[in-house]
């Protein structure tokens, strides 16, 4: 779904009971008008308590929503290895500077590290070189955005049988405007040396590229070349604007890293957790074969957990269950990936003087981290994968006897008939147009609230036509598809981003209406009209530090304005209008996207809500989504767990 000037976050959101409300200004009739009549019932013993871990993220390396996005690195391709271990390898985004009278570069197998031989062998021809000399230059993913005043850490490593007089410097993308520069001479690198040093931008270019030049004729080999920005998301790697987005979402947990991305098309491209710890720089990378872009694994498994953790929310770890999307293993092979699995749970869980732990540990994180939930691949229990039962059951078993306490999530659907094997949940995963979207809020409504519990990971509007980046529409219907659903959630594309810039699509913008879902309590809700089959709604009672509020929305799916009577009984507390608040989330035209131009298009509006009361006159507008908080003076006793 991205383009190469703008990627998608795939953030996937989850919640476990949604309510929705929604309402404009007072009703005044208008011509052509719908009625209807909501009624709540916020008596305490009719309310139930929605569970902590109800709304989540879900991360997928798919449009560069990492390499290049949430991480922060700046290079791409900083191996010269996307083309794999072999020579010649495919060094793009890379190019040279000079013609081919003055360089010559070739990829060898001369690194120092093992598990990553290709390295950059640069040869410089000239004895008389240009102005500025000659060398290679990396435009970044999207070109480098480089602020003035910022500093950016350059790390490489190089190699020459002479000295070396060797300068690193940020341009702007033509090469001409100079934004940051240092000069390299050494004369013992012999051997491989690794360079460390910090560029300070003098000005600010979005479309910036890292130059590595000289005019010094001879042969120098570069490695692994990393530039990050000195100030990511708590030192830890992440782009902090993007981060602060997903902050403000609230998740409670975070399934990662896919998806698609953990199968592969082949299971030689899948992702291998254990390639993706440890230095950066000895990290292998691997070819995405289902997204078709290489990525470095700087963003691997460790600060997929360390993510989890920075943003206060349960990881989900989905891992390969010996399937791809082609291939599979026999079950009688299955044993290597199971202990692969039960050594990545000793990685995130166990001491740091276990064998993984300690790896961990080494890493920066000698604490454990609070890993309980774990998915057993992803869209493999189909008749095309007739080994997923069987590997399935090996693995259960095995994590179940070795960390008893850890949520196994099947991939088998149970919402229509009973699993016909062990586990705590399974997942779900829906894409439709938004008509049909819409019509499925009710999907979850009959089924049984005992056995494992549905965790709906990813859904989504996606159908040619129907939305690009995701429009007002699409956001309704997830919305609705959302209402009364007491179970996990996702969106993609939820985030657009370049280099510099990020918006939330009108999805994005709904997700921040359940925010506060997470430990709340639920109430019933009846909703009486004629045009009900284009509304959907729920409530619910929720905390936010001292203050308690009664949230209830709705969505408006039609092309027609509602007088809505809002009725809420067994209210045991008076509602204080001062503090009470009403959200709207519309736009001119069902179809309205947010954009780069203007990325505020479609957005919730928030104002004050005057005529709170038990018992109010709304105005629902067209294609809309409303939230209404409705400040309380006491709360009530919260009544047990579902």
């Amino acid at each position: 779904m991205g383009t190469k000037d703008a990627a998608a976050l795939h953030t996937i959101l989850c919640s476990l009971l949604l309510l929705s409300l929604s309402c404009g200004c007072l009703a005044a009739e208008s011509e052509g008008a719908q009625t209807a009549l909501l009624e709540v019932d916020t008596s305490w013993k009719a309310a139930r308590k929605i569970p902590q871990t109800l709304f989540g993220l879900f991360f997928e390396e798919i449009n560069h929503a990492g390499a290049g996005g949430l991480w922060a690195e700046l290079v791409s391709n900083r191996g010269f290895e996307a083309g794999g271990p072999y020579t010649p390898s495919n060094i793009d985004p890379w190019s040279i500077i000079g013609d081919e009278s003055s360089i010559y570069v070739k990829t060898e197998r001369a690194s120092c590290f093992s598990r990553n031989m290709v390295a950059l062998r640069m040869e410089i021809l000239c004895a008389k070189c240009p102005a500025g000399g000659v060398g290679i230059y990396n435009p970044g993913f999207w070109g480098m955005n480089i602020e003035e005043g910022k500093s950016y850490n350059l790390v490489m490593y190089i190699r020459s049988l002479e000295s070396v007089e060797l300068t690193a410097s940020l341009t702007c993308s033509d090469g001409l405007q100079n934004i940051a520069a240092a000069v390299i001479v050494d004369t013992n690198v012999s051997d491989w040396r690794k360079i460390q040093m910090q560029l300070l931008a003098k000005v600010t270019c979005r479309t910036s590229r890292l130059e590595l030049t000289t005019s010094k004729r001879g042969v120098i080999w570069i490695d692994q070349v990393s530039l990050i920005p000195s100030d990511t998301y708590k030192g830890h790697g992440f782009r902090k604007e993007l981060i602060h987005m997903l902050v403000d979402l609230k998740p409670r947990f975070l399934r990662f890293p896919g998806g698609t991305f953990v199968e592969g098309i082949l299971l030689r491209n899948a992702f291998r957790w254990r390639e993706t710890i440890g230095p950066w720089e000895e990290r292998p990378g691997h070819y995405g074969d289902v997204w078709n872009y290489w990525t470095d694994d700087g963003l691997g498994y460790y600060e997929l957990l360390q993510l989890a953790e920075d943003l206060g929310a349960e990881p989900i770890w989905v891992f390969n269950a010996g399937i791809s999307r082609n291939d599979q293993v026999d079950t009688t092979a299955i044993a290597p990936f199971v202990k692969d699995v039960l050594d990545s749970l000793e990685f995130a869980r166990g001491s740091a003087k276990s064998t993984w732990g300690s790896v961990r540990a080494a890493m920066g994180h000698p604490e454990r981290f609070q890993l309980k939930y774990v998915a057993v691949g992803n869209e493999d229990c189909d008749n095309t994968k007739p080994f997923y039962q069987g590997h399935y059951l090996k693995f259960y078993n095995a994590i179940r006897e070795a960390y008893p306490d850890i949520q196994i999530i099947s991939n088998c659907d149970g919402s229509s008939e009973p699993l016909d094997h062990p586990a705590d949940l399974y997942d779900f995963h829906i894409y439709n147009s938004a008509d049909d979207l819409f019509l499925k809020k009710d999907t979850f409504s009959r089924t049984s609230r005992t056995g494992p519990k549905v965790f709906v990971s990813e859904y989504a509007v996606h159908v040619d036509g129907d939305t690009s980046k995701g429009s007002l529409q699409a956001s309704l219907a997830e919305a609705a598809f959302l209402i009364g659903l007491e179970v996990n959630r996702w969106t993609p594309d939820a985030i657009v981003f370049n280099s510099w810039q990020q918006y939330g699509t009108p999805s994005y913008w709904m997700q921040t209406f359940f925010g506060e879902s997470s430990g709340a309590v639920i109430h019933p809700v009846r909703l009486n009209s004629s045009y009900s089959g284009s509304l959907a709604a729920s409530a619910i009672t929720w905390r936010d530090n001292e203050d308690i509020f009664l949230r209830i929305k709705i969505v408006n799916f039609g092309p027609n304005t509602v007088n809505l009577t809002l009725s809420a009984t067994g209210l045991e507390a008076g509602v204080d209008t001062s503090r009470s608040a009403v959200t709207v989330l519309t736009s001119n035209y069902s179809l309205d996207e947010n954009s780069f131009d203007d990325p505020l298009k479609v957005k919730p509006v928030k104002s004050g809500l005057a005529s709170a009361a038990e018992e109010m006159q709304a105005m629902l507008v067209p294609y809309s989504f409303t939230s209404y908080d409705l400040a309380l003076d006491e709360y009530g006793e919260l009544v047990a767990d579902m």
